[in-house]
């Protein structure tokens, strides 16, 4: 994947309104006809001037080096904690980074313009709506699985009375106050990970898994999120309920902590000055990244960081197994047979068409076969 396919925000946090106030006090006595060169020049003197050589780092910062010289900070958050977003804005201001590198992908995305109130209404209400939409844009089995994941959010949400993604829209926002800095999405798209995720259990895992997730309701206090601040509370609660399913535990954490790290290597190459002309030759100078990701990914990325990555194999999206054909049978029939009990409230005669109708006699038939084959 070269550096330039890598996903970005819907829109560049930094504009000319975004600079900071004291920059057009230093800049007004320049001649208004300066080369995008010369510009280029006075703006990166000034981010570096705030730019601290021996930041003051909070301890959840974790700080990685590459082979040219670029320096990447990894803060390590809760995602449901006050303190993590403190901790992000603070990692920014200090270092005054060239990328901002956060663990979202284009699917999530969203969640970075919406003010709090919306995402917390947004986090509770877990609808029919949300529930088709899913379905159709990953598919029965990955569009379940993550309802369930979204269910497992909910309730954190409705128990502390906080949206997650908080430690995000901070990065965004203090991004967009750095001149020049680029805004990615590091994380591997949704759906690709719960494709991967199913593909990897079998049809009594599902069951087991999705029974454990329906019926979560231990009670949690901000005192809990902040006590998991060294592990992240929902990856904590995630990890404890797929413990017993160690292809579970791969697909949702260990291959996104390579994604991951490929991401932010990405974004830590050097960056090429800007030239007053062709002839004038190309100079380079070491990048500064911060990384905003859940705390039980740090780990994973201080192991993978020296590491030759190819993302090719975890973007890679299996075919469907015996089980999950089965599981998806067993979905259908479930629903057509809620309908048909309906209809059969209201008379035999309407159940009798429902029976009759050639997408339930074709599931009924597949169903029977699979069942005959195993």
């Amino acid at each position: 994947m070269q550096e330039e396919q890598q996903p970005e925000a819907a829109a560049d946090p930094m504009s000319s309104s975004d600079a900071p106030e004291d920059g057009p006090k230093e800049t007004s006595s320049v001649s208004q006809n300066i080369s995008d060169a010369e510009a280029f020049k006075i703006l990166l003197e000034m981010k570096m001037k705030k730019r601290q050589k021996k930041p003051s780092l909070p301890s959840t910062v974790t700080e990685l080096d590459t082979e040219d010289g670029s320096k990447v900070y990894v803060v390590g958050t809760a995602h449901f904690s006050d303190s993590s977003k403190k901790d992000v804005v603070k990692t920014i201001q200090e270092v005054q980074p060239d990328v901002v590198v956060v663990e979202l992908c284009q699917y999530r995305v969203s969640m970075l313009k919406m003010d709090e109130r919306t995402l917390l209404k947004e986090a509770k209400e877990i609808n029919l709506e949300k529930l088709q939409q899913a379905i159709k844009q990953n598919g029965i089995m990955s569009g379940l699985m993550q309802m369930l994941l979204l269910k497992v959010s909910a309730h954190i949400t409705e128990q502390l009375g906080m949206a997650p993604g908080g430690e995000f829209r901070e990065a965004f926002k203090e991004a967009s106050k750095v001149p020049f800095c680029k805004f990615h999405l590091g994380d591997r798209p949704i759906p690709v990970t719960f494709k991967r995720a199913i593909a990897a259990l079998s049809f009594w895992q599902k069951v087991k898994l999705a029974w454990g997730l329906c019926f979560l309701s231990d009670p949690i206090s901000k005192d809990d999120v902040e006590k998991c601040k060294q592990k992240d509370l929902l990856e904590q609660m995630m990890a404890e309920m797929i413990g017993e399913f160690p292809d579970l535990h791969r697909t949702i954490v260990s291959e996104r902590d390579i994604y991951l790290t490929y991401m932010l290597k990405q974004a830590a190459k050097q960056i090429e000055l800007p030239r007053a002309s062709e002839t004038e030759p190309r100079r380079y100078i070491p990048a500064v990244v911060v990384g905003v990701v859940g705390m039980g990914h740090v780990p994973g990325i201080e192991k993978n960081w020296n590491s030759d990555l190819n993302i090719q194999e975890i973007m890679s999206v299996p075919p469907p197994s015996a089980s999950s054909k089965i599981f998806k049978l067993v979905v259908k029939a479930t629903v057509f047979g809620l309908m048909g009990y309906g209809c059969y409230r209201i008379g035999q005669r309407t159940v009798q068409f429902i029976l009759s109708m050639p997408a339930a006699q074709s599931y009924l038939q597949k169903l029977t076969e699979i069942r005959s084959q195993h």
